[in-house]
């Protein structure tokens, strides 16, 4: 620093030759400098309160801009957990980081829920969720957070719905794993299974025996929350593939596809995701001889697999899921992952929004009290493909609200409307209040399902 001026002291401008009479500076001075001469000058305390806000404001949006930097790269598990730690400390409000289970190695199989009441179910919020797919999952937990009071797209996602993302369900397999675009070493667990093969069957019992740690951790969160919409993401290949993914020969079987009750509805959800993506739509992108026309695929159709995610959760926890396979590589290059990132961002937005679809209700008797356990058709208004079982969860919401798909045949002819209507309804209850899942319930009673139709286009 330039020795303190003092005021006989005079600084001699070199072009000039003139004289500049200098003071001497106190603890509220600072010393400039310009090309011709050095002089100091005072600041009043205002202005040095407004520096100082200008400074602190800029580091708050440094550490902010810090905080989302979300790189373009393989996290390990150690840094996953940090970085879902971190967004919740800094959005505590919209955000709830909890554990469903462990892994075989004893890794967490962290959860984090995004929503305007992450921390409990509310009467008519749908609830959707994400399950793998490490990388695009932690990016999109980072677009909906940092642009949720500026992006409406972002906000109205976040406030009509409740978002449960995991976004590895093998941690242990992952740490092991190496970049291949064809092997998929790390796709087993450490007991050398592939947990996408370690399900119930949709056409078997529903037994937790002889399933892995982390599927029963999966199985054991189904039942806990009311899940709407689901997806899971793969790589290797470029398509929507929707259930069921096996078959036992019965009626299911429609030539070279086994069809759920739900097709209709499933393929408009796959086309939902493929037409958003950039290329997935095209159906022939990944050049390994195989075609999927609109990019969508019946799951059997495609190959049939016994023990999917995908089927369990539609069957077992009536949750309408797609399998998506997003990248021709089951593991591309880190270089790849921002172009991967923005190939499916607006299919990933576009699929999440299709949890409003349909209609949400309140399953109440005459007295106006919430049915715990029931069955609900609603054949006179729309048709519902499969019927619906009511669960009361463990949790301690004041009342069951059940978010059903209740569709027409020809999902394009529903038109945009929102209305209330009272309409019978036929629900099966069971006699006892604490009936098994598999119960065969024996008591018919005519209730009044009081039905909101609303149809979200956000």
């Amino acid at each position: 620093a330039p020795p303190p001026l003092s005021s006989a002291e005079p600084v001699t401008d070199s072009r000039t030759g003139a004289g500049v009479v200098g003071t001497i500076c106190d603890k509220r001075g600072v010393i400039q400098q310009t090309d011709s001469q050095r002089r100091c000058t005072r600041r009043n305390p205002t202005e040095s309160m407004w520096i100082f806000m200008l400074q602190l404001l800029l580091f708050i949006c440094c550490w902010l801009s810090s905080i989302h930097a979300l790189e373009f790269r393989y996290h390990n598990t150690v840094e996953m957990e940090q970085y879902l730690r971190q967004i919740n400390r800094t959005f505590p409000d919209i955000t709830h980081l909890h554990s469903i289970g462990q892994s075989v190695e004893g890794r967490e199989l962290w959860v984090l829920i995004l929503g305007q009441h992450p921390r409990e179910h509310r009467p008519g919020i749908p609830e959707f969720k994400y399950a793998v797919g490490r990388v695009l999952l932690l990016q999109l937990i980072d677009y909906l957070t940092s642009r949720y009071k500026s992006d409406p797209l972002a906000s109205n996602l976040l406030n009509s719905s409740r978002i449960h993302i995991l976004p590895s369900m093998n941690p242990d397999g992952f740490e092991s794993s190496i970049p291949d675009c064809i092997n998929s070493v790390g796709r087993y667990n450490k007991n050398g299974v592939d947990l996408n093969r370690n399900f119930p069957d949709t056409f078997d019992l529903n037994s937790s025996e002889r399933r892995e740690k982390e599927v029963r951790a999966v199985m054991d969160w189904l039942q806990t929350e009311t899940f709407v919409l689901s997806a899971n993401l793969h790589g290797g290949a470029l398509v929507a593939s929707y259930p069921y993914d096996n078959s036992n020969g019965g009626s299911e079987l429609q030539g070279l596809q086994s069809v759920a009750p739900d097709d209709d509805v499933f393929i408009h959800l796959a086309k939902t995701y493929s037409s958003t993506h950039s290329e997935m739509y095209k159906g022939d992108t990944c050049n390994d001889f195989q075609n999927f026309p609109n990019g969508i695929t019946n799951g059997y159709q495609w190959y049939p697999l016994e023990g999917g995610m995908q089927d369990y959760n539609y069957v077992w926890g009536q949750c309408l899921e797609l399998t998506l396979e997003i990248s021709c590589c089951k593991f591309p290059p880190e270089s790849q992952l921002p172009a991967l990132w923005n190939a499916n961002r607006a299919a990933l937005l576009a699929y999440m929004r299709q949890v409003h679809l349909g209609v949400k209700g309140l399953v109440m008797d005459s007295r106006g009290k919430a049915i715990q356990s029931a069955v609900v058709t609603h054949p006179a208004y729309y048709t519902m493909k499969k019927n619906i079982q009511v669960k009361f969860g463990p949790d301690t919401f004041s009342a069951v609200t059940e978010n059903f798909f209740l569709q027409r045949n020809n999902i394009s002819t529903v038109p945009p409307f929102s209305s209330c209507i009272t309409s019978p309804v036929e629900i099966l209850v069971p006699q006892e209040n604490h009936a098994n899942e598999d119960r065969v319930l024996t008591h018919w009673s005519a209730l009044v399902l009081q039905i909101c139709v609303l149809w979200l286009m956000i």
